[in-house]
């Protein structure tokens, strides 16, 4: 037979905004994920659903970086990609933002099967923040969307089961110190791209796990799954339980039915096949199933409300048509994580692609018989035994060794691989992959010392996991070991210890900044505001004296602290000195959307409220705005009582919830 499976390079050429750099300021406070519901709402859960909801929640996302230096500004710009192809589909992926399969177009009937965003538009989804929308993405870490939605991951051939090609993409997922794969394959005149995930947990302790495929379809469609029941999740932060397809009188499979964004998670019963569907008028659509492991489905809508409708423009090009999400995960809900003890792995098989059904029926008010005939047409184009055998052939080959690497992710995980010595065959981990940021970590593991900055600027990343803690605390305690240590005490809970870490610090350090920071944080956590502030000002003032150009790395800073050090003044009434704070930002810093909005606040403080309107007048965008933030709508409900105007209207729940 002969395999006419390829995989090749490409560039794909659309409007882009810049990631930017990340923030510099280590992220300390507690992560304020929209995904959770009070205690007492799990009273009622399925036993299993309320422990999950309870194990280990993400708390912080440390080590990672919050990459909030975007800006809403496009250009004409490349993407590089790699395309995997046979005679019936092509799927394009992006090597430098997570693996994300950007493109799944079916050949035969000249069709697009995902929502294929017409621009590269970062927006503050990803627990990390910078985020996009569109196409399939992986995953992994906890409950949201991924660290790695605009970071760069491995990419190599490895041969198929079929004996053709396979793509292979790898990471060390950092939130949780997990190393993944994704496979994709096509295998020869298939309609069917198939996709094998493995996760591996290397450590002797258990690890939580989260996994979900996030799919984006054209939302004028009917999503269909195997359920008769699915749990509902608003932006109220409660989550219920709801018939499918109809509650309150509406058929919530529509996505533009429902007026708010939404979640519903379907309820799928044990020994039923997993899969759903997005099906347009004419019963065409995209359909995704999997073996067994991967029990969860859900439904994500934006919702027809002008809230969601902002949303969508926002995360693409207006007048170019919005999306839903059809998901699948581990777990029922996105608010849970599995449990994957130490030392072994998980693994499943999906397939993605493309799937007619009789239209009538699949838009019938007969819910059954949509159901049935979604069923039957799938058997029919991929027999659910043939998925089986396909993850059956699949798995001996994920242990393959890459052949020509493709892409190259980060260093993180060959500095993981070289402390622990871990075997993790099929995703090398190669020592020529570490770079700078894992240089002086390296030099800790080798000597036992962490190494002084040879110049000046904002401190590299810090690890924070148990056994780099340790080494930080046996190292000599220079001033650039106990900033790290402090970071690592601090995430491990132990926020007495970490304070004391860095006031030693201050002692000696040349750069008094970026210790004054991390102390104004413990302030404010303790219910100290007055001293945040004092320190606050105090970093802020060292900074300016220690900046030494106007570089990327010291506008970030500078940027990032002084949002900080305003908000803190702000909220203990320190007007004039939040004003000096403003003042000495760069100017084109004070021009950006955030600080538009900061010094609408600052004005309004100052008692200028129509100074303040005028800001809002005047119009600004936002950036690094949070999914579910409602800063912009509470500020202008200060300025009087007229409705909140439509450009500024990102609300997503209900008014009487907010």
């Amino acid at each position: 037979m002969v395999i006419v499976t390829t995989i090749r390079r490409d560039v794909l050429t659309l409007p882009m905004a810049e990631l930017g750099p990340s923030n510099p300021l280590p992220p300390l406070r507690t992560l304020d994920e929209l995904h959770t519901i009070d205690d007492r709402d799990r009273v009622g859960l399925p036993r299993d659903m309320a422990r999950q909801i309870g194990y280990e929640p993400l708390r912080s996302v440390l080590p990672e970086r919050i990459r909030d230096g975007y800006g809403r500004e496009r250009r004409p710009g490349r993407l590089d990609t790699l395309v995997i192809e046979n005679d019936r589909l092509r799927a394009t992926v992006l090597p430098g933002y997570g693996g994300r399969v950007a493109s799944l177009f079916h050949k035969p009937s000249q069709r697009e099967l995902l929502y294929r965003n017409p621009v590269s538009q970062p927006a503050c989804f990803a627990l990390n923040g910078a985020w996009f929308s569109g196409g399939i993405e992986w995953n992994i870490g906890a409950t949201g969307h991924t660290t790695l939605s605009c970071a760069p991951v491995h990419a190599a051939r490895v041969p198929a089961p079929d004996g053709g090609e396979m793509l292979r993409l790898w990471e060390w997922e950092r939130l949780r110190d997990l190393p993944f794969q994704v496979d994709l394959w096509l295998p020869d005149a298939s309609d069917f791209l198939y996709v094998g995930v493995r996760v591996r947990n290397p450590h002797e302790r258990p690890a939580p796990l989260y996994w979900w495929s996030n799919i984006a379809v054209p939302e004028e469609r009917r999503v269909i799954a195997p359920a008769e029941q699915a749990w509902h999740f608003g932006y109220e932060r409660r989550l219920r339980p709801v018939p499918v397809p109809e509650y309150d009188g509406v058929d919530r499979t529509y996505p533009l039915n429902s007026t708010f964004p939404a979640d519903y998670f379907y309820e799928v019963d044990d020994g039923r096949r997993r899969w759903i569907t997005a099906v347009d008028d004419a019963g065409d659509g995209l359909v995704q199933t999997s073996t067994d492991t991967l029990r969860g489905r859900k439904l994500f809508v934006w919702g027809s409300g002008p809230g969601g409708r902002r949303w969508q423009e926002w995360l693409t090009e207006p007048g170019t048509g919005g999306y839903c999400e059809i998901q699948a995960g581990l777990a029922r809900t996105q608010l849970e994580h599995v449990r994957l003890e130490a030392e072994s792995d998980v693994s499943w098989l999906e397939a993605y692609g493309p799937l007619a059904v009789d239209a009538e029926t699949a838009h019938g008010a007969d819910w059954d018989a949509a159901r049935a005939e979604t069923e039957r047409r799938l058997e029919g184009v991929l027999p659910r035994e043939a998925v089986d055998t396909a993850y059956a052939a699949w798995l001996p080959h994920a242990d393959t060794e890459p052949g020509e690497v493709l892409a190259t992710g980060s260093g993180w995980g060959a500095l993981e691989v070289l402390r622990a010595a871990h075997k993790l065959p099929g995703t090398p981990f190669e020592e020529s992959t570490l770079g700078e940021e894992q240089a002086p970590w390296r030099e800790l593991l080798r000597s036992g010392a962490f190494p002084e900055p040879r110049r000046a600027g904002p401190p590299g990343e810090s690890l924070v996991a148990p056994h780099w803690r340790d080494m930080l605390e046996t190292a000599p305690a220079v001033p650039v070991a106990e900033y790290h240590l402090g970071v690592a005490q601090w995430h491990a809970g132990d926020r007495a210890q970490a304070v004391r870490s860095w006031e030693r610090a201050l002692e000696l350090a040349p750069s008094l900044w970026p210790l004054l920071r991390c102390l104004a944080v413990a302030d404010q956590e303790s219910g100290n505001p007055e001293r945040a502030a004092d320190r606050y000002t105090e970093a802020f003032d060292d900074l300016c004296r220690e900046r030494r150009d106007d570089g990327e790395r010291w506008t970030a800073a500078t940027a990032a602290l002084g949002r900080e050090a305003i908000e803190a003044l702000l909220a203990v009434r320190r007007l004039a000195e939040a004003r000096s704070v403003w003042e000495r930002l760069l100017p084109a810093v004070r021009e950006r959307g955030r600080f538009r909005l900061i010094e609408a606040e600052l004005l309004l403080a100052e008692g200028d409220r129509e100074a303040a309107r005028a800001v809002f007048d005047a119009g600004f965008e936002v950036a690094d705005l949070r999914e579910g933030a409602e800063t912009i709508g509470r500020l202008w409900s200060r300025l009087g009582d007229q409705p909140l105007p439509a450009r500024y209207d990102f609300r997503m729940r209900p008014p009487s919830s907010a």
